[in-house]
């Protein structure tokens, strides 16, 4: 580790850590309560997500991995959330590492102002550990396999009805562009936020909204009725993966970090997986073919459907839903910098760059090219039956 860690910007740069990082006498009191740990010896990596500080710790029983929150970004029943979708996940055959428990069978721990959770080291090396959300993969095999843990992660999530997440802070939830009527939803989505709502009364934020991503909702609702809700990850890029190699053919192994996660459907996780390893949205002003990557997006829909093949209103909804599916995740980070770090550089950026920037993007020439694209593919893609060689081919229109 070096002297002077840093955690990723929201630039594209590294900046100084919001939160402290681990130290080796706080995750050693913390680890001595666990059974499956026994004590720390050092805290080996510092993870360079910027939410919350994390880390591999070395431990007398093996490597695990610690993660502290603040309590106003997770609390405890914020985290149980997670676990129990965990738990599902992994009695239904999914790669994700295990959430361990505490001599009295607790999986969060509560001490001053920090919530506590350990994780079992996930299965796989971690190739994208320092790189950045939106940055591509590194080979269109690496794509290819995503898409396939991302279908295998889907499947394991069938059954698993808990109503959607209560906590409100870094959630991609899929509320407000679900509703046939989007503006309640919204309206009542920024009340219930003081700090958001106070900074957005010094905006004409009604009218950005409805310029920049209301258009997208009509054509979006044209499919909402067939996607059927599923609890999902809703940040499957590239280094949320763990891999078995570091090979251009690796397989993802792994899958992690599901702080994100909630109650929406398969189609909103795709098109999340399409936004966050498709676009560089830190280099727009470069060449299409080097910001957008088609091949790359391609073969993650080809490796989802060998897995589990799309419906033909599945298919024809993930063009539909890309310009929109960062929507609640940017006005929940606004939020947390507003709120929690008291920011309003940080919720600028948020809601100018994120929430209305890329959706504005997606109205200029190279998003409709994507769009365009994904809707001639919704429209004459090839599926492979599962179990199968056979191959069927939609011809719906839209």
């Amino acid at each position: 580790m070096t002297d002077d860690p840093k955690v990723h910007g929201l630039s594209g740069n590294w900046v100084k850590p919001d939160w402290p990082f681990l130290t080796d006498p706080e995750v050693s009191r913390l680890l001595a309560r666990y059974p499956d740990a026994g004590g720390a010896a050092r805290v080996l990596t510092r993870s360079p997500r910027p939410f919350s500080a994390a880390g591999v710790v070395e431990t007398p029983q093996g490597k695990v991995f610690v993660k502290r929150h603040h309590e106003s970004v997770r609390d405890r029943e914020g985290l149980l959330e997670e676990h129990r979708l965990i738990a599902h996940l992994r009695s239904h055959g999914a790669c994700v590492p295990a959430v361990l428990a505490d001599e009295d069978g607790e999986t969060v721990i509560r001490t001053g102002p920090w919530t506590y959770e350990v994780h079992a080291l996930a299965e796989g090396l971690d190739l994208y550990e320092q790189e950045l959300s939106w940055m591509p993969f590194h080979s269109a095999q690496q794509a290819h396999a995503a898409g396939r843990a991302l279908a295998q992660l889907h499947l394991a999530a069938v059954g698993y009805d808990a109503r959607p997440r209560q906590a409100k802070t870094v959630v991609a939830s899929f509320s407000i562009f679900a509703a046939g009527e989007p503006w309640p939803v919204l309206e009542n989505y920024v009340a219930q936020r003081p700090a958001l709502a106070t900074y957005l009364a010094k905006r004409d934020w009604r009218a950005q909204t409805d310029s920049a991503l209301m258009p997208f909702h009509q054509g979006l609702q044209r499919w909402v009725a067939s996607l059927k809700p599923l609890w999902t990850h809703n940040d499957l890029h590239a280094s949320n993966l763990l891999w078995s190699s570091d090979a251009e053919d690796a397989s993802a192994v792994s899958v992690i970090d599901f702080g994100l996660a909630d109650r929406t459907n398969a189609v909103h996780d795709i098109a999340t997986a399409i936004e966050r390893n498709g676009v560089q949205w830190l280099a727009l002003e470069g060449d299409f073919d080097n910001v957008v990557h088609l091949k790359h997006i391609d073969e993650l829909l080809r490796g989802y459907e060998e897995v589990q093949p799309l419906t033909d209103a599945e298919a024809h909804a993930v063009a539909a839903m890309l310009p929109l599916v960062h929507a609640e995740f940017a006005l929940s980070e606004a939020d947390y910098f507003l709120r929690v770090l008291k920011s309003e550089e940080s919720a600028s950026i948020a809601w100018d760059g994120y929430f209305l920037g890329h959706a504005i993007w997606f109205r200029g020439n190279a998003g409709r090219r994507l769009l365009d694209h994904l809707e001639s593919w919704a429209g004459s893609r090839q599926r492979v039956v599962p179990g199968s060689r056979e191959v069927q081919v939609s011809n719906v229109t839209t």
